[in-house]
């Protein structure tokens, strides 16, 4: 990775890509730092104290400790990202959406418009239920005496921070390098690590320490492999007679990865679960025997349900994403129109079953591994009476080294096809 960042500084247009895209992610984290309107100072220089709920907690790791300032980025990016579930699921379920996911670009951005305005309305709520928070007992009562034009400007505020959000992350992924929307979300989870780790070493025991240290290697190690991981499925080619032209015949592979899905089944599954349960909890004004007070204990981070949920959504989101990236029907049209076929398997349906088949098997071992690395640290802290700071262990390093090595992977095939023009204008 270091060898790529070095050999990337030499390009000037990638130089220029990678001074964009941490220049934007600096802007973000200022964001998390600029105090919310019509908040007392002691209120600012108090903050939230989310080491008590495990709830507040999440949301303040996915923040980046925006939530925990009362900046104008308290709700991140999670807004966004719940719209963009909500609408790649209806773009399975609506024959409309489906027509406009056909017409390419130009229906690609249209989708993208209306993820937008959804975004917008799903920031609003979420807006008006921070406040509702905020004026609770659990939120510090910090804005219990706020005037109506305090909270007016509190919740235009919050919703601009969202939306602001999501147009760094565009500019990210359209001038910058990677993913804009996860590069956030990583340098969210990142900014509060050192936290994390001053909580364990004032916290745990050495032998505390020591676990964890081998088992964050450990999951590192898996994460790689299973990222990197996949599976040849051989392709033949006949010869073919184009024009005046012999194509040569030859062997090849058609490679399935065994997480096609990368990290966005965790993001969208933390994102999904959090939306409802924060909302709860933030509508109960503190009254954990009220039915949303309840809901919100129900499903609290850690407990039974949630890494039940958890897990289930994680195996769903792995089968939905990686069906919406590949179409063995498509893949074996392709193959069959160039003359290709997998030995053994006739051309076109049956290609298409086996090339199913086979994306199924490789799918489950992914999707069952993303959610034992999920869950799996929410059952060692707990069994270990850790703090709830660091229950998102397994989800953060998912997220973080998922998005590092795609970033890594973009960067590098950016760094071939600048060698390629190179040999080219050589020549």
């Amino acid at each position: 990775m270091l060898g790529s960042l070095a050999n990337a500084w030499k390009v000037p247009e990638l130089r220029q890509r990678l001074l964009f895209t941490a220049a934007l992610l600096a802007a973000y984290r200022l964001g998390a730092f600029v105090p919310l309107p019509g908040l007392s100072r002691e209120a600012i220089a108090t903050g939230i104290d989310t080491s008590q709920n495990a709830i507040t907690g999440l949301f303040g790791v996915f923040t980046g400790g925006a939530f925990n300032n009362l900046a104008v980025f308290s709700l991140g990016i999670m807004p966004y990202i719940t719209a963009a579930i909500v609408m790649q699921l209806m773009t399975v379920a609506i024959p409309r959406l489906q027509e406009l996911a056909r017409e390419g670009e130009q229906g690609q951005q249209k989708i993208t418009q209306y993820t937008r305005y959804f975004t917008l309305a799903l920031a609003l709520i979420q807006s008006i239920a921070m406040v509702l928070f905020f004026r609770s007992a659990q939120g510090g009562s910090v804005l219990a005496d706020g005037s109506p034009i305090d909270i007016f400007l509190v919740i235009v505020t919050l919703t601009t921070g969202v939306m602001l959000t999501m147009w760094l992350g565009e500019l990210i992924s359209q001038h910058g390098l990677g993913n804009g929307i996860s590069l956030i979300i990583t340098a969210s989870i990142l900014s509060q690590a050192p936290n994390a780790i001053r909580t364990l070493l004032e916290d745990g025991s050495v032998l505390n320490i020591v676990i964890l240290g081998l088992l964050a290697v450990l999951i590192v190690a898996a994460i790689v492999f299973v990222n990197e991981g996949q599976r040849r499925v051989p392709i033949t080619y006949a010869k073919q007679q184009v024009g005046r032209r012999m194509s040569r015949g030859g062997t090849t592979y058609l490679p399935l990865k065994v997480n096609m899905a990368g990290v966005i089944p965790i993001i969208f599954a933390s994102s999904l679960l959090i939306f409802p349960v924060v909302l709860g909890q933030m509508f109960a004004g503190g009254d954990q025997d009220s039915i949303l007070g309840r809901i919100a204990a129900f499903f609290s981070p850690g407990n039974a349900p949630y890494l039940i949920l958890y897990a289930v959504l994680i195996v769903m989101f792995t089968y939905f994403y990686t069906a919406v990236q590949f179409n063995p029907i498509e893949h074996a049209d392709n193959l069959k129109k160039t003359g290709g076929y997998v030995p053994g398997i006739r051309p076109g349906q049956p290609t298409a079953v086996y090339l199913s088949n086979v994306l199924t098997r490789i799918t489950l071992f992914g999707a069952v591994f993303l959610a034992a690395v999920a869950v799996l640290p929410y059952l060692i802290t707990g069994v270990m009476s850790l703090p709830q700071s660091i229950f998102l262990g397994g989800t953060s390093m998912l997220i973080v080294v998922g998005v590092s090595l795609d970033t890594v992977r973009q960067l590098e095939s950016q760094l071939m096809m600048r060698n390629y023009e190179g040999f080219l204008k050589k020549r």
